[in-house]
C-alpha cells in the first residue's frame, strides 16, 4: 500500500483546457520541489510530451481497458511510492468513452477537478459543475476551476453561480499566451516551440493567483489516495528480445512513442537504439526495426529526399529483418502522399501504393490486433488513408463494447514488414509485441 495525493483534472469536453490546467498544477509543484508524476487518461501520444515537460518525469498512460485495470494499479502505487503529488489528465468530456475518466477515477477513488471554458457563459456554470457533481452517484469531486475568463467580475459571477461555494478552485483569465497550440492532430510538440518552458511557467503563475493554485502541502492531503500494486504478471516473457537490437525512429517526423512501450521491449531484453529519418543517412547496425507514428506528411519534402536512408531502409528490408511501422511510420513506407492540396510528395517505396491525406478525420477508437503471440490492444487515429494491392493479412477487431464502421485497419505483410494504422499497447501481450521484431514469427 501507498499513499499520496492524486487528482484527476478533467472537463464536460474536449477544448476546455485541461492539458494546460494539468500542465500549470504540475510545473507549479514541480518548481517548489516536489515529486509530481503525471498520467494521461486514455490513449493520447502528445499531451504526455507537455505533461512530461512541466513534472520533469516520464508520463505513462491509464486506460482500464487498453492498458488493464492492474497495469492501471501498479503504475499508480508505483508512483506513490516516491511522488509528492500525483496528476491525472482526463480524456475528452468525464463522462465520455468506454471506459471514462469518470471509470478511473471511481475505481481508484481519485478526486475529480473539473475544468470548464466559462468564456461564454454566467450562472449556467454553476449548473453545469453541479451535473458534473452530481450525474453519477459516489464520484469523488475536489471543485470546479473557471477557464478563460473575462475579468475578476465575471469569476465573481461564475463564483456565484455554485450552489456549493466550496467547490471553487478559482479561475484562470482569459490569455493567449497561456494556450498550448494545436494542430489537425492534436497538440503541437512541445519541442518545436522555442518558448514551450515559458508557456508552463505562465501557466503556472497564473494558477498561483487561485485557491487551487495556493494549496501547500498540508490542503493537499486532502486529496490522498491508498494505492494497492496490481497483481503481478504472469509468465512474462523477460528473454524473448534477449541479444536483439531494435533500432526506433525518433524525430519530428516520428515521434508517437509510448514511454511504457520502450519500457516493455527493454524488459524484454531488447537494445534500443534511435535514429533520425530526416537527419541520419543510414540505419544504425539492428537486428529490426520500429517505425512509429508521427507526422510524415509534415516532412514530406526531407524524408522523400534522404535518398541514403531509403536504400539502407530497402537493403533492410530485403535482408529479411523485421519491420513493425505503424500509422504515419507505414504512411513512409509507401510510394507517395499525396497532401490535402492534391500535391504529390515520393516516400520511401518499401510498400506498393499511396498514403492520402484528409481533411477530416479517418478512423478513431480503441482496437485490438489478434497475432501468433496474443491479441494486442491499442486505438487508431488518423486523418489519412492508404490505397494498396497488398491484401490485409489481419484486421483490428473494436474494443469489447464497441463497434466498427466497415472493416478494422488493415495489417499489411510484405516480407518481414509489418504495417497498420494500429498503434499497439505493448505490455498488453508481451509475446505479440515481441513477435513484431522476431524473424521467426514475422509473415512470410
Amino acid at each position: 500500500m501507498a499513499r499520496c495525493p492524486a487528482i484527476l483534472i478533467a472537463a464536460p469536453a474536449s477544448g476546455q483546457g485541461k492539458t494546460t490546467v494539468a500542465c500549470a498544477l504540475a510545473r507549479l509543484h514541480a518548481r517548489q520541489g516536489r515529486q509530481v508524476r503525471v498520467f494521461k487518461c486514455g490513449p493520447d501520444f502528445l499531451d504526455p510530451h507537455w505533461l512530461g515537460l512541466a513534472s520533469g518525469a516520464p508520463v505513462h498512460q491509464l486506460d482500464l481497458w487498453m492498458t488493464g485495470e492492474a497495469d492501471c494499479a501498479q503504475r499508480l502505487h508505483d508512483a506513490a511510492l516516491t511522488a509528492d503529488l500525483i496528476i491525472v489528465e482526463g480524456v475528452m468530456g468525464l463522462f465520455d468513452g468506454q471506459p471514462s475518466a469518470a471509470d478511473l477515477a471511481q475505481r481508484f477513488g481519485l478526486k475529480v477537478l473539473a475544468v470548464i471554458n466559462a468564456s461564454a457563459m454566467a450562472g449556467t456554470f454553476g449548473a453545469l459543475a453541479w451535473g458534473l457533481q452530481h450525474y453519477r452517484e459516489g464520484l469523488p469531486f475536489a471543485g470546479v476551476l473557471a477557464n478563460r475568463v473575462a475579468s475578476p467580475g465575471h469569476a465573481l459571477m461564475l463564483q456565484d453561480g455554485l450552489r456549493d461555494p466550496a467547490q471553487w478552485r478559482g479561475a484562470l483569465m482569459r490569455n493567449e499566451a497561456l494556450s498550448l497550440p494545436e494542430r489537425h492532430l492534436g497538440l503541437v510538440m512541445d519541442q518545436e516551440l522555442g518558448d514551450a518552458l515559458e508557456r508552463l511557467d505562465a501557466a503556472a503563475d497564473a494558477l498561483m493567483d487561485t485557491p487551487l493554485g495556493q494549496m501547500d502541502v498540508d490542503a493537499l492531503q486532502a486529496w490522498a489516495v491508498d494505492f494497492e500494486a496490481g497483481p503481478v504478471p504472469a509468465g512474462f516473457p523477460f528473454k524473448a528480445l534477449q541479444d536483439q537490437t531494435i533500432a526506433v525512429a525518433r524525430d519530428a517526423a516520428f515521434c508517437f512513442i509510448y514511454a511504457a512501450n520502450v519500457d516493455c521491449l527493454q524488459a524484454m531484453g531488447a537494445k534500443l537504439v534511435y535514429f533520425s529519418p530526416l537527419a541520419d543517412e543510414s540505419l544504425p547496425k539492428c537486428d529490426a526495426l520500429w517505425l512509429p507514428g508521427g507526422y510524415p506528411e509534415l516532412h514530406a519534402q526531407a524524408l522523400g529526399g534522404n535518398t541514403a536512408l531509403k536504400a539502407s531502409l530497402a537493403a533492410h528490408a530485403q535482408a529479411g529483418k523485421p519491420v513493425w511501422a505503424e500509422c504515419g511510420g507505414m504512411m513512409a513506407l509507401f510510394e507517395e502522399i499525396i497532401d490535402t492540396e492534391g500535391a504529390s510528395h515520393a516516400m520511401w517505396g518499401v510498400l506498393p501504393g499511396r498514403v492520402t491525406m484528409q481533411k477530416r478525420l479517418a478512423a478513431l477508437g480503441p482496437q485490438q490486433l489478434a497475432l501468433a503471440g496474443g491479441t494486442l490492444r491499442g486505438h487508431t487515429f488518423h486523418y489519412s488513408t492508404c490505397a494498396t494491392d497488398l491484401p490485409a493479412a489481419a484486421r483490428t477487431q473494436a474494443a469489447p463494447g464497441r463497434t466498427l464502421r466497415g472493416e478494422g485497419e488493415a495489417l499489411y505483410a510484405l516480407g518481414a514488414i509489418q504495417a497498420s494504422y494500429f498503434h499497439a499497447w505493448f505490455a498488453s501481450s508481451p509475446d505479440a509485441a515481441a513477435s513484431l521484431f522476431l524473424k521467426k514469427k514475422c509473415h512470410d
